[in-house]
């Protein structure tokens, strides 16, 4: 039960069958969510968790050697999977979660069957012949603007990686969800996203994976979508018709009509 504490672990849809764990990224908790998971939970045993320092997690779990890493992310995952003594689960990851994704799959193949990889980012920064998005200075401008203050850098940003500006209320959602977080903690977590270079990562994946991305992120642009689908040979890739960085919020309809054709594909 420590575990599940820990990560606030909750568990919907019928007990057997296959099982799907949910992961949200940067800034954000497994409420991220809740558009995806009723029509999900119709077939599929669901779970969902908050990373250490997110939503409902225990925050005195915090550590920051641990979560300086994406690999203390991914053994949190780990973790949860063997406290709920879980099987070839689908982890669908979004975000920077897409990467942690890959980490657990790797760390325990057990337990982790699947990978789903929703606007999934193996490094923001732009490198030779690599476009990630953002430049060297662009990531230092921003974290620079984050850690002097967080809480402004939060309703400014928001609104810009949820894209969709016709609809406000998208972007104040994530704007809270910024602003709800230490920013302490938040401080670190995004070093540990912006400052992330997983693409060699990208080659070790040896399970089914679908790459999800919108048509229009700036977070991350198509050519990173492209990239990881290339990187990994299992892949499949799924354009939605969407704009914006969270589509489980501004399109859960075709993100999780892509989530069940994918799953459906496995079964």
């Amino acid at each position: 039960m420590e575990i599940r504490r820990r990560n606030n672990v909750t568990v919907a849809g019928p007990a057997g069958g296959p099982v799907v764990v949910l992961a949200h990224g940067f800034g954000c908790d497994q409420n991220m969510w809740r558009l995806v998971v009723p029509k999900l939970a119709e077939q599929y045993r669901v779970v969902l968790f908050d990373y250490v320092g997110s939503g409902g997690s225990d925050l005195s779990a915090w550590d920051e050697e641990r979560y300086s890493s994406l690999r203390g992310y991914a053994g949190d995952v780990v973790e949860v999977c063997e406290e709920l003594d879980l099987e070839q689960a689908v982890f669908v990851g979004h975000s920077v979660s897409a990467m942690v994704g890959v980490l657990a799959a790797e760390a325990a193949p057990e337990r982790i069957g699947a990978l789903v990889m929703v606007a999934p980012s193996p490094r923001y920064t732009d490198d030779d012949g690599y476009r990630g998005g953002f430049d060297a200075e662009d990531i230092d401008e921003l974290l620079a603007s984050l850690e002097s203050n967080y809480l402004g850098w939060s309703s400014t940003m928001a609104p810009v990686i949820m894209g969709n500006p016709d609809r406000p209320e998208l972007g104040q959602e994530l704007t809270n969800s910024f602003c709800a977080t230490d920013p302490d903690i938040a401080r670190v977590f995004a070093r540990t996203t912006f400052l992330s270079d997983s693409r060699d990562d990208l080659k070790r994946v040896r399970v089914p994976t679908l790459v999800v991305e919108c048509s229009q992120d700036v977070i991350a642009p198509r050519e990173v979508g492209a990239y990881v689908h290339a990187a990994i040979p299992s892949s499949r890739l799924v354009t939605l018709d969407a704009t914006g960085h969270c589509p489980q919020l501004s399109a859960p309809d075709a993100t999780t009509a892509a989530l069940r054709d994918f799953l459906r594909e496995l079964s």
